[in-house]
């Protein structure tokens, strides 16, 4: 793995997994304190922001176009540069509508470098390695959100939420314009369809993806708005928390690409699911502020093992389909995480444990499908030794 680290490709996408994941933790660390301290927003309107703040997300597709006209990994680039100036500008716009425009803002960006940073993943490296690619590529992310917190940890007592989230975006700009001028790309990589990929061979992939995007945004929208309003975690307790959480997957994310190569899919991502019923069952009866901070660190490390969708997709899809079906997958995994955060801010106004029950049954119903992967790659490679040339 060592002549992988020295590949200009991986060199390029952890510069700009690195400036990414600082991005959104940064966002994410301040986001919740600032919408309840600063604006006095309630959990129908932080439901609202979430599933605004995915919409980009489900416009993945239109990677597929942009492409056409500007090549993917420049893409990258200009996302991060547009993430960071979605979060440079979010306290200059204290209001419900304002944090609606900068999350929108920094939304798009950050989705749409996931997806082709995910693309290219998929394209420049194999099936032997791309599982422990991306687990690399998350362990320099956990440690760049580390960074991050000891930042907003060591100035938020000195610095306001605009000189926060405005340093820190720009520094974010800084790295996407560094991006703009590098060509990390190689001839050797098999071109891809540049239009819209649906095959009916991917249906398990496409049921995976979408099932991981609506339990995941029962996580992202109300697991840190519960330690915020429930647990009265403050600002300095979030990030620490924070830099704790990604301490953890630092060392375990390389490992999990590691399990995915050694054990296959399916057991890895079985493993996530039957856990995963049993930490949103938690979340919905827990009275410990200590119990329910150690359950968003388990929540976040099972998150890693998600990876295995994406690899299992690299076995069973065209080379050439990459590209385009992770912009598909992008929408597929955005169309529930649209409408869940609304739901779900709805709900808790009934009762706060709804959300963590529902991501419990999501859990369960992923949990059986992923039992159907192994027979899918076998149909594949059947495919595959049987086509022509």
């Amino acid at each position: 793995m060592q002549n992988i680290k020295q590949d200009r490709m991986f060199i390029f996408l952890a510069v700009m997994s690195i400036a990414s994941t600082a991005g959104l933790q940064v966002w994410r660390t301040l986001f919740n304190n600032f919408a309840v301290d600063v604006v006095g927003l309630g959990g129908n309107h932080i439901g609202m922001i979430q599933s605004v703040r995915e919409v980009p997300g489900f416009l993945a597709l239109l990677v597929v176009f942009v492409i056409l006209v500007i090549k993917e990994h420049r893409l990258s680039a200009l996302a991060i540069s547009i993430m960071g100036a979605g979060v440079a500008l979010t306290g200059f716009f204290p209001s419900y509508t304002g944090l609606i425009f900068t999350t929108l803002l920094m939304s798009f960006g950050f989705h749409y470098f996931e997806t082709t940073n995910q693309s290219l993943t998929l394209q420049y490296f194999d099936k032997n390695s791309s599982p422990w690619v991306f687990g690399k590529l998350r362990s320099y992310s956990a440690a760049s959100a580390i960074v991050i917190g000891a930042i907003i940890l060591l100035f938020s007592s000195h610095l306001s939420y605009v000189a926060m989230f405005s340093i820190l975006g720009a520094l974010i700009i800084g790295t996407g314009i560094w991006g703009a001028f590098q060509n990390p790309t190689r001839t050797d990589v098999v071109p891809q369809h540049k239009k819209m990929i649906l095959r009916k061979r991917y249906s398990l992939y496409y049921f995976l993806t979408f099932m991981a995007g609506a339990r995941r945004q029962i996580f992202v929208a109300f697991a840190v708005f519960l330690l915020v309003e429930k647990f009265q975690f403050s600002v300095k307790e979030i990030t620490m928390l924070f830099m704790l959480n990604n301490a953890i997957n630092y060392f375990l994310s390389p490992l999990i690409g590691k399990a995915i190569i050694r054990f296959g899919e399916q057991k890895v991502l079985s493993t996530e699911y039957l856990s995963l019923i049993f930490i949103f069952i938690a979340y919905a009866t827990v009275e410990s502020k200590a119990i329910i901070a150690v359950l968003y660190i388990l929540d976040h490390i099972f998150f890693n093992f998600s990876m295995g969708i994406r690899t299992f997709f690299q076995k069973v899809g065209d080379p050439e389909h990459m590209a385009p079906t992770m912009a598909v997958g992008f929408t597929i995994n955005h169309i529930a995480a649209v409408a869940i955060p609304v739901m779900g801010g709805l709900a808790w106004i009934v009762d706060y444990r709804i959300p963590f029950i529902a991501g419990a049954v999501m859990s369960l119903i992923s949990l059986i499908a992923v039992q159907f992967i192994s027979s899918n790659i076998r149909k594949a490679e059947l495919r595959h030794s049987s086509a022509p040339g």
